[in-house]
């Protein structure tokens, strides 16, 4: 299906305005052709009987007569139109009449002979074809065009109708570079796993000569941004074949029975082009679990299912025609729709790790202008949970952010700039007064102290600012030295201690607390909810709590069950909270025991509002900063792109730098 066809199945059906406009001025010229006798009339002719008009040619008042005869009316009927003399009369006057009335052979004789001879017109009479073209042709030419113009719009109606329901799935089979697995990186398992649907289109005989047959589909599955409409391209791409791509979304449409018939053109068109692959993204919005929810499932995207699991049962796997289904909801997916037979596979497409986002980086990165201090392996240390496509907005970012300071090639500290970007907000130059900026100051000094006390060495302390970001006036920032894939709960009580040094630190400089460690109190709390609830690291064993105490899923079910006792609650809620005030107090301690680096470093900060985590090192080992301090190059911005920014009394966000242990 070409592009243009598929644009007029969105559209609908359309007709041309042209060809309507000249139906409709041939319309208005045979109705004018008509009508020009009657124009070129001034004034309504007065209406007098024949006997009138005998009466009048016999007194010499007749200038001017036609005679026409009507033997449809009756025998010797006629029509008279003419005009009378008037005596006085001034040009313009109205002096015209028209008659009827039935008239003898004398009556004509009288009128001929009174009437001279260059004034007086005797018509032959009508006959039924000049009737018909002065009274009823012009009607039906009116209705015939009204009627030809009808049958067009019907006809492009029901060819619309029929193209709506055609598949909307795009070819991209023309396509100046195909994608390729080099274009790929960052899922080096993934793409082992299709590797052999490549061969499989390739050569067919190798399999079925042993009687193999090739998986009819594949999911995809996987965060978004990880690559999982790009690996599937890739196989097309490898595989040499037809690629028809369609979201599940474009099936469903509120008219029932359009989206089983699209998914019925979107086979029989694979068929045809086969060796091919059928790619469906987002397959949760047509492949949900049936009869789930809230009244039942919509009956609409339940028959395009059904349509889906009848065409993935009507071809064998030696057809040549894959469907890869991509999804990051695969736990909402009908279960016919996963069983073998149909998505055969499942390929877990997950967020690359450290080699992996260097690999993505070193794809992206061809089409930047980078210095040589650009370190990409630095660049996918810092960048822990991101996905292949957070690494290109990343790339792109620095690039964005170097071209405002009008320069050649992308710094290191562009692509720095635009991570801190990214993970908490673009800098905000927040007015604040000396009280707000002492709080905000011995707030992070809280975590910077206590972050670099406990660390194990997997996630150093790396910048540590009072310049507001986002909704946050100031941040601790972490960086992860190595891939972090499990928890200790001794890390995890690092990690709740260092939140809570925020709080203590706010603390320490006014005897006040307020609102500013909000978002520290609930992630502390988060995470030990799940570690008494999820991980079994509590006093109440290795048991879990919390099966059914999250977020209620109306694809599923409508109501939460507890599976526990009243009881069990209480002692789950007593842990939580143990967990927490013993992390605050040994965050107090670690303060208090280190009050004077506290107090430095929140100096620093207020002097230099930025210091690295080296600094906040050197102040706690020997009480004064060593390394220079460089200032960032202030951002040249046109005046336009400024624009004002909401407040929020929040100076916390450090904990959003570390990973989720979710």
């Amino acid at each position: 299906m070409s592009q243009n066809d598929n644009q007029d199945n969105r559209n609908g059906p359309r007709m041309n305005a042209k060809p309507v406009l000249v139906w409709l001025l041939l319309m208005a010229a045979i109705i004018a052709l008509f009508n020009i006798p009657n124009a070129a009339t001034v004034g309504a002719p007065q209406k007098l009987t024949a006997s009138q008009v005998l009466a009048a040619a016999k007194e010499d008042k007749i200038q001017s007569l036609t005679l026409r005869g009507d033997r449809s009316a009756g025998e010797g009927w006629v029509h008279l139109s003419g005009e009378l003399k008037v005596a006085g009369a001034k040009p313009g006057d109205n002096n015209k009449f028209t008659a009827e009335g039935s008239l003898t052979p004398a009556d004509r004789d009288l009128l001929r002979a009174r009437i001279p001879t260059d004034s007086f017109k005797d018509v032959a009479e009508q006959t039924g074809w000049s009737m018909f073209l002065y009274s009823t042709l012009p009607t039906l030419l009116v209705s015939g065009i009204v009627l030809f113009m009808m049958y067009r719009f019907l006809k492009n109606a029901n060819r619309g109708a029929m193209q709506f329901a055609k598949s909307r799935a795009r070819l991209n089979a023309n396509e100046k570079e195909a994608t390729t697995f080099k274009d790929v990186a960052g899922c080096d398992e993934a793409k082992e796993e299709v590797k052999e649907i490549v061969d499989f289109l390739k050569d067919p005989k190798r399999f079925t000569r042993i009687g193999a047959s090739i998986p009819k589909g594949v999911l995809m599955v996987g965060p978004p941004g990880t690559g999982k409409t790009l690996l599937a391209r890739a196989v097309a791409g490898e595989a040499g074949v037809p690629f028809l791509s369609i979201s599940g979304s474009d099936f469903v449409e509120m008219f029932v029975g359009v989206g089983a018939a699209r998914v019925r053109d979107t086979f029989e068109q694979a068929r045809k082009m086969a060796p091919c692959i059928i790619f469906i993204d987002e397959i949760d919005a047509v492949g949900r679990q049936r009869g789930a929810g809230v009244g039942g499932g919509n009956d609409e995207r339940e028959q395009t299912l059904n349509s889906l699991l009848v065409e993935m049962d009507g071809f064998d796997g030696q057809a040549g025609v894959i469907v890869i289904g991509a999804t990051n909801r695969a736990d909402v997916l009908d279960a016919a729709l996963l069983r073998p037979g149909r998505f055969d596979r499942q390929v877990f497409v997950d967020l690359p790790d450290l080699r992996g986002r260097e690999a993505v980086l070193a794809v992206h990165a061809k089409r930047f202008q980078l210095a040589p201090s650009v370190d990409l392996q630095r660049v996918a240390r810092i960048t822990t949970g991101m996905s292949g496509a957070d690494l290109a907005n990343l790339l792109n970012e620095g690039a964005l952010h170097a071209g405002r300071r009008n320069r050649e090639k992308v710094e290191m500290s562009d692509i720095e700039e635009a991570r801190d970007k990214i993970a908490y907000g673009r800098e905000r130059k927040k007015v604040m007064d000396d009280s707000d900026l002492k709080n905000t100051a011995y707030h992070e000094a809280g975590h910077a102290v206590v972050q670099a006390l406990i660390d194990d060495g997997a996630l150093p302390l790396h910048k540590v600012t009072i310049i507001p970001r986002g909704r946050a006036l100031g941040m601790a920032m972490l960086m992860p030295t190595k891939e972090i894939l499990g928890y200790t709960r001794k890390r995890l009580l690092d990690y709740i201690c260092m939140a809570m040094a925020g709080r203590v630190g706010e603390k320490v400089v006014s005897g006040e607390i307020s609102n500013g460690a909000s978002s520290d109190i609930k992630q502390a709390t988060r995470f030990a909810r799940q570690m008494v609830c999820d991980w079994g690291m509590s006093d109440l064993g290795p048991i879990a709590f919390g099966e059914n105490s999250d977020t209620v899923f109306l694809g599923r079910e409508i109501s939460r069950t507890q599976n526990h006792s009243d009881e069990t609650a209480r002692r789950i809620d007593e842990a939580i909270s143990s967990i927490v005030k013993e992390q605050y107090a040994r965050a107090e301690k670690l303060i208090a025991d280190n009050a004077d680096a506290h107090r430095k470093i929140a100096e620093a900060l207020l002097e230099f509002e930025t210091l690295d985590g080296v600094h906040v090192m050197e102040i706690l080992k020997t009480g004064a900063i060593q390394t220079p301090i460089v200032a960032a190059p202030e951002v040249v911005a046109p005046a336009a792109t400024t624009s004002p920014v909401p407040t929020r009394a929040e100076p916390d966000s450090g904990m959003q730098s570390a990973p989720s242990p979710a």
